[in-house]
């Protein structure tokens, strides 16, 4: 039986994967009550229709035989080490979910033995949960770099997501930071599972469909080097030519020392950021070269769209009832959902500022960019626009979120929209 304390030790140790966030609580159950929200691996992360769903986060071991420099878990890290049996964590997860706890299962591992060895045992955990426990909830597991096609294809058939970790956005920083690690352990995996989706998708498989909910994977920011255009540009190539979900970003802690490594982390803003770039690249129909230049780093003071759009002040501003809706994406204080809006709305009449705010659009943006029945009530002067700009960010970042904060300020943090 899986005691408290190496349950502690590998929930723990699996916090820095960033595919699903915590809930940052410490609430325990009471006898006779309802839930658990306390330490122990329960996080939170979100479907596409909204709910939240609570997942079980552990690692199998955290005795690993790399020695990446930014990893709290390394060789040479001292830290307590634990591991688990593929039966222990089949009950671990089961019990949970029984008792409400859980919804689902995220499942990661040092590699503690061999690569195959470890991804032999992670995918005998989740065949085991499958088959024998009847377990039909979600689960995500992370890949090994260097195991075997077949392992990891067997693995995909059983489980609703998997992620290989690119871990940091250069093959350059890869061999100095984690010299185990190589580019092609960490992209051919991505691309094999790529190709067995698209054979699935375009056969229509039904039944053992390998990974139907995707993959991700994880970029540490700030540990190495690279700019925010060249982060950019790698998450557009896994977009596009790979087919990633989605990619998250990490910003660097740091939690270990090193020689190699920087004193002062990269700061959730600039992490922020990246999310919002990569939402208009997933979302917007923006390419990757409008937001940012290859050795550039993203604005701090405007968020990605803003930036753009002082850029191009000189397409500004659009009429509400005739822009188009490619248009209507770019204008800084309108997301995607309150454009799709706009485009149906006005099939029934011309808009004004009041049908605009009804639509919850963030018109004290929108206004510099737009005019509605040919009035504009923005400011004629760039620098004029720029300060309210800048100024609206540094509120939105000053602002703490609670149950009561507006559903437009939740959204953006939640999804990064712009």
């Amino acid at each position: 039986m899986l005691d408290a304390e190496r349950l502690a030790i590998l929930t723990e140790s699996a916090k820095y994967d960033v595919s699903c966030s915590s809930s940052c609580s410490k609430r325990a159950n009471a006898k006779g009550g309802l839930g658990n929200a306390s330490v122990g691996g329960i996080c939170h992360s979100f479907t596409p229709d909204g709910r939240c769903i609570s997942l079980l986060k552990m690692l199998m071991s955290n005795a690993c035989l790399y020695d990446c420099e930014y990893c709290p878990n390394r060789r040479s890290a001292d830290v307590r080490r634990a591991g688990v049996t593929p039966d222990e964590i089949c009950e671990l997860t089961i019990n949970f979910y029984m008792r409400n706890y859980i919804e689902g299962l995220f499942l990661s591992s040092a590699v503690f033995d061999t690569p195959n060895r470890t991804m032999e045992l992670l995918t005998e955990t989740v065949i085991k949960l499958r088959k024998v426990y009847n377990f039909n909830g979600y689960i995500h597991l992370k890949g090994i770099p260097h195991a075997d096609e077949a392992l990891i294809m067997r693995a995909a058939k059983y489980v609703d997501r998997m992620s290989f970790n690119v871990e940091l956005p250069s093959e350059r920083s890869l061999k100095l930071l984690a010299p185990q690690k190589t580019k092609e352990s960490l992209l051919l995996p991505m691309k094999q599972l790529s190709t067995a989706m698209t054979y699935d998708r375009e056969n229509k498989v039904r039944r053992g469909r390998v990974i139907p909910a995707g993959q991700t994977t994880q970029m540490i920011i700030g540990a190495s080097p690279e700019s925010d255009g060249q982060i950019l540009r790698l998450t557009e190539a896994l977009y596009r030519k790979i087919g990633l979900k989605r990619v998250y970003y990490s910003s660097y802690v740091p939690v270990v020392r090193s020689a190699k490594l920087p004193d002062a982390g990269a700061g959730l803003l600039r992490e922020h950021r990246l999310y919002q770039a990569d939402w208009l690249i997933r979302f917007y129909g923006f390419d990757v070269e409008e937001i940012c230049g290859a050795g550039e780093n993203l604005s701090l003071d405007l968020d990605p769209k803003c930036g753009w759009a002082m850029r191009n002040m000189h397409l500004f501003p659009v009429e509400i009832n005739s822009a188009p809706l490619e248009m209507l994406l770019r204008v800084p204080g309108i997301g995607a959902k309150g454009a799709y809006r706009i485009i149906e709305a006005r099939k029934f009449g011309a808009l004004d500022y009041d049908n605009l705010a009804k639509m919850r659009i963030i018109l004290k943006r929108a206004k510099h960019f737009i005019t509605c029945k040919g009035k504009f009530y923005g400011s004629d002067s760039t620098g004029a626009v720029k300060a309210a700009l800048v100024l609206d960010g540094m509120k939105e970042h000053e602002q703490q979120l609670s149950m009561f904060s507006s559903p437009s300020v939740a959204l953006s943090a939640l999804t990064g929209e712009v």
